[in-house]
């Protein structure tokens, strides 16, 4: 993992341990760059920034075409790297540097994994200049559920709640 390739003078202030923001910044965009020219998916890069060591536990780049993932977003990527580099699944400690604002998946994750800070480059607005559309799924969280266009409709709601008992009763369950 380690230090910023092609590091440099940072903008005004610091984070993730001390270290320029830029500098982590410049990481997750040349990631974004590399992942995008090798036909992987998107141009966006991300990087976990371990705060007190100063260190990238994980990095990412959009893989989506690659992997047919539609999950494999450069933030989702880089978080399960700093999960399995870190031997856990909360990434208190940590800071996210992102090419582009997350969308609400990797905004999600983020705070699922605990994430400190995120730092972003590109803007949505920015994304959706070269075509890349997250404000429909803003509106769609926004709406009631009735009214989204992805339907939901519960069903065996009884029956799956025998297998919420049951984990609510065992003794090694882990809440996270």
């Amino acid at each position: 993992m380690g230090r910023p390739a092609g590091g440099g003078a940072g903008e005004a202030g610091t984070g993730a341990g001390g270290a320029a923001p830029a500098a982590w910044m410049r990481e997750a965009i040349r990631l974004s760059r590399e992942g995008c020219a090798a036909g992987k998916g998107g141009p966006f890069g991300a990087v976990v920034v371990e705060t007190a060591g100063a260190r990238i536990v994980g990095r990412g780049c959009n893989e989506v075409l690659a992997s047919n993932d539609p999950t494999a977003h450069a933030e989702v990527v880089a978080i399960r790297e700093a999960s399995r580099a870190l031997s856990r699944f909360h990434l208190a400690g940590c800071e996210l540097f992102t090419s582009c604002e997350p969308c609400p998946m990797c905004l999600a994750a983020a705070y699922w994994a605990r994430i400190d800070r995120i730092w972003y480059a590109n803007t949505r607005a920015d994304a959706a200049g070269i075509g890349f559309q997250d404000d429909f799924l803003y509106e769609e969280f926004a709406a009631p559920p009735a009214r989204r266009r992805l339907p939901l409709v519960q069903v065996l709601r009884e029956e799956a709640l025998a297998a919420f008992e049951e984990w609510a009763r065992s003794p090694g369950r882990r809440i996270y």
